[in-house]
């Protein structure tokens, strides 16, 4: 069959995906045509075929945990709701969203309750992670816009890298910036980050930066501009106001390089190669995410990098601009349907009268919103205290992803009324469901989402929803007609939807607003079905779209001037003390994405990082009594803690730890590390402090040791265990590992009640002087099941094991491993390092071992790092580590 075209629902680079029908499944590649990857796809966009058919999906729609069709749960859900609002008003209701939705959905979740329902309490998970560009953007351009491209990662002289770990978290765009130097030697990269990741090794400067230092170093920068004479002086004087203002405020805080250098704990050296860099640099694109994003002072720091660019000019023409990297497939189609509870849809502000009045004579609106909303994390202190009494949650987990998420979980079990929509039923936030809706997920709904770079693409269907499974926009309508707005939300479809949603964005617009597809607004069904990729604005005059804004030297502010934003550095909300000594930053991983939903479904995504870990500096750990693979308590506010491994590394910063934010109830039992973050934010846009919290931490010693493959889930015996995290090793193959207090004097008995296996044949090896425990568990001649305990954590390789789960009939020998823990080849080290490929540790070890002395010859050989790239920088340090490289 003809391959179809949709949009990866990952990240925010918005790679296009080709997905071709094959008997039994899916297969995926990447869309060559796409302009946002041009054929490449990172380690989760590979696996996304295995993604299609999630273990856990909600099928059917549940009232307390009870089956019910699709006419009572949205009555109950309408009911309800009108109810709350003719009891206490419409402050009283409120939506958090996501990311993840499509933009026809936002679209009609976001009408609904500003323009109907009548309050802005509508905000998305979008505020966590996006919200303090928006309001920086907004201060410096007058409207939230991205001036430039991914096209201009190519044609720069400079690419900045602040707070991005671009090969983790954007692999594609970090294989385009890395091939863009390949082909040009002379570009030169910079990364900014306390951590030194693998993308800062790639760099061709790193600043290890003082955490919550960024603000200084980006004053210092703007007055060594201004005192270097690399002022575009046509440019600031046309088209810039507020220049003085900025440049008083920079002087003071950054008068010269020592003062920046002490502030930021780097050596001169550095700060000056930096400065001199974006000098001497006539094109320069900077590139940012959630390391400047996520801070109490997150807006100021973004301002006080653009404010670099307006001084230079350095916007708008190829190769030169600010690039805001976006965590969510749709993260910027949320901000332009009005998904944050400060907007109004299409880029209208909300404050305007005129703009309100506007929007409600658009959709013929009883009661459009006419204040600002609650912010996220206002919106779940005010459910916790009374003033929400119904909240509608649509595909996020805010019990996960908030910060304070005991706070959340507590406020959530509290409440009067909570609904989910959500693709999956068994997550944290769902478990507090008063009404669960199955809403359709990647590969069944139709729709569009806008990427960073402000391209509109379709994402496009492949198959039909399981059980009663719907469209989330559907799901929105049909409540809305129960509450008797029936006549302005009857679509039939997501192009009815999209149509609407581009005549606002054009609806009396003279080039006001940057955001403006209103010639799409005319679209056929078919012409939205064929719809290609397209970055706003699309008009009359650029009906193909605009790659880069601003060329022209106007702005959207009411006098077309950018405007400089004066900063003065702050400090983060809470510093270490003497109680809680360390910087806490959280993030992600390279194969797992959010609270791990859809990556958690695939084995080969679990391999690189299984367990929730804490990354901590060898210098740190030492001082502690902390050791690699031992336990740890992170504690945090309010003396919560969390357990997870201990990872040393000398990439962290001393003084720092770092701990991954994807980890859940389903995964492991004590590793939610936003508990530990407090609710600290952004005065300006809300967004909340995830990279700058005070912690401690200890060691966790146990008398035991441990890990389980099984075919059946056994975490909810797990009980007696200190620490437990699972992960998918198969198919149809979990992997626990586990750690407890005091070892249990009949481990046979336990691994018994553990497995619940009654009746299969046992093979047992039991060491009571040691404290070693192994078994194997039979079904006929099948594995079903294997246990080994040990007093420390060096247990057998796991990775090896998993092969004898898939035979039919084990040999002796396979016995004989299984009861000795010895893996066939007599070695371990089968950590995943290429997901794409599947590609352990082990065997490029071996390979570079026999001879292989690149990381071109790496991919001939194994494919490992020639799909996304992410895994390159460790092929490069183990090359580098090689005796055949001369160390």
């Amino acid at each position: 069959m003809k391959p179809i075209r949709t949009t990866c629902p990952y990240c925010g680079v918005g790679c296009g995906v080709q997905v071709t029908l094959e008997k039994g499944g899916v297969s995926v590649r990447g869309d060559e045509y796409h302009p946002a990857n041009q054929g490449r796809l990172c380690s989760k966009g590979t696996a996304l075929a295995e993604t299609v058919d999630l273990p856990e999906r909600l099928r059917h729609p549940r009232i307390r945990g009870q089956r019910v069709g699709w006419e009572e749960a949205i009555g109950a859900v309408a009911g309800k709701f009108r109810q709350v609002i003719d009891r206490c008003g419409p402050e009283a209701v409120a939506f958090y969203v996501s990311g993840q939705l499509l933009t026809e959905d936002y679209y009609v979740a976001n009408k609904l309750m500003k323009g109907f329902i009548g309050s802005a309490n509508i905000d998305t998970n979008s505020r966590l992670c996006m919200s303090s560009p928006v309001m920086a953007h907004k201060r410096a351009f007058g409207e939230d816009c991205v001036p430039a491209s991914y096209e201009d990662l190519s044609r720069a002289d400079l690419v900045v890298l602040a707070g991005t770990n671009l090969a983790w978290c954007h692999p594609v765009l970090f294989r385009r910036l890395a091939e863009a130097k390949r082909e040009n030697p002379k570009l030169y990269v910079v990364a900014i980050d306390p951590r030194r990741t693998y993308t800062a090794d790639r760099a061709s400067l790193h600043l290890p930066l003082k955490p919550g230092s960024d603000a200084v170093l980006f004053n210092g920068l703007l007055h060594y501009l201004h005192g270097s004479g690399c002022m575009d002086e046509i440019f600031v004087r046309e088209h810039t106001e507020g220049l003085e203002a900025a440049l008083a405020e920079a002087e003071a805080s950054a008068p010269d390089i020592p003062t920046v250098a002490r502030a930021c704990d780097l050596p001169p050296d550095l700060v000056r190669t930096f400065y001199a860099r974006f000098a001497a640099s006539r094109r320069v694109v900077s590139c940012y995410s959630q390391g400047l994003n996520q801070s109490s002072s997150g807006t100021d720091k973004l301002n006080a990098l653009l404010n670099c660019h307006l001084l230079t000019g350095r916007i708008g023409r190829k190769g030169c601009g600010p690039l805001s990297l976006t965590g969510q497939p749709n993260a910027m189609g949320g901000r332009e349907v009005g998904g944050l509870a400060t907007q109004l849809a299409a880029h209208m502000a909300i404050e305007d009268p005129i703009a309100r009045e506007r929007v409600g004579r658009f959709w013929d609106a009883p009661r459009v919103a006419s204040e600002p909303g609650l912010k996220a994390v206002e919106l779940f202190d005010s459910i916790a205290s009374g003033k929400i009494k119904a909240v509608w949650i649509m595909a996020t987990n805010p019990v996960v992803s908030l910060p304070d998420a005991d706070q959340v979980k507590r406020a959530l079990a509290d409440c009067e009324f909570v609904v989910v929509s959500d693709c999956v039923g068994d997550t944290d936030t769902a478990a507090l469901a008063d009404v669960l809706l199955p809403a359709a997920t990647w590969g069944e709904k139709d729709g569009t989402v806008t990427n960073s770079s402000r391209i509109v693409s379709r994402q496009r269907s492949f198959r039909t929803p399981p059980g009663e499974a719907r469209p989330d926009w559907w799901i929105v309508s049909r409540v809305a007609k129960a509450m008797g707005y029936g006549a302005q939300f009857d679509y039939a479809s997501p192009a009815a939807i999209f149509r609407e949603h581009a005549a606002l964005s054009g609806f009396e617009n003279a080039g006001e607003r940057q955001f403006d597809i209103g010639v799409l607004a005319d679209l056929t069904d078919a012409e939205y079905d064929e719809l290609e990729p397209l970055p706003w604005p699309v008009t009359v005059a650029a009906p193909r779209g605009t790659p880069r804004l601003f060329g022209d030297g106007r702005f959207p502010t009411p006098n077309g001037r950018a405007r400089f934003v004066a900063v003065t550095p702050r400090v983060p909300a809470r510093l270490p003390d003497n109680d809680l000594p360390f910087v806490l930053n959280t993030g992600r991983v390279r194969d797992q994405w959010h609270t791990m939903a859809r990556t958690g479904a695939v084995p080969r995504l679990a391999g690189h990082a299984p367990e929730p870990f804490v990354e901590i500096h060898p210098d740190d750990a030492r001082n502690l009594s902390l050791t690699e693979q031992g336990l740890a308590w992170v504690r945090g506010k309010d003396g919560k803690e969390v357990l997870m491994r201990v990872k040393l590394s000398e990439r962290q910063r001393p003084g720092s730890l770092f701990v991954p934010m994807h980890w859940n109830g389903q995964f492991t039992g004590q590793g939610r590390v936003n508990t530990l973050v407090a609710a600290n934010t952004d005065p300006i846009s809300g967004q909340p402090e995830f990279k700058h919290a005070p912690a401690a931490i200890r060691p966790c010693p146990c008398a035991w040791y441990g890990f389980v493959l099984s075919r059946k889930a056994i975490h909810p015996r797990l009980r007696y265990a200190r620490y437990w995290a699972r992960v998918r090793a198969g198919e149809a193959l979990w992997r626990y590992e586990a750690a407890g207090d005091a070892a249990p004097p009949e481990w046979a008995g336990r691994a018994r009640e553990l497995l619940g296996t009654e009746g299969d044949i046992w093979i047992e090896y039991h060491d009571t002087l040691r404290n070693q425990y192994r078994a194997a568990v039979l079904n006929g001649e099948k594995l079903e099941a294997a246990i080994f305990i040990g007093p420390d954590p060096d247990l057998p390789p796991r990775e090896s094991l998993n092969d004898l789960f898939e035979k039919p009939v084990l040999t002796r020998d396979d016995r004989m491993r299984l009861v000795s823990g010895h893996s066939a080849s007599g070695c371990g080290g089968e950590r995943t390092v290429c997901a794409c490929f599947r590609i352990s540790e082990q065997a490029i070890r071996q390979a570079i071992e026999q001879g292989l002395t690149s990381v071109e010859d790496i991919g001939r050989q194994l494919g490992a790092g020639s799909n996304c790239g992410s895994c390159l920088p460790e092929l490069e340090a183990w090359l580098r580590q090689s005796p055949d490289q001369g160390q």
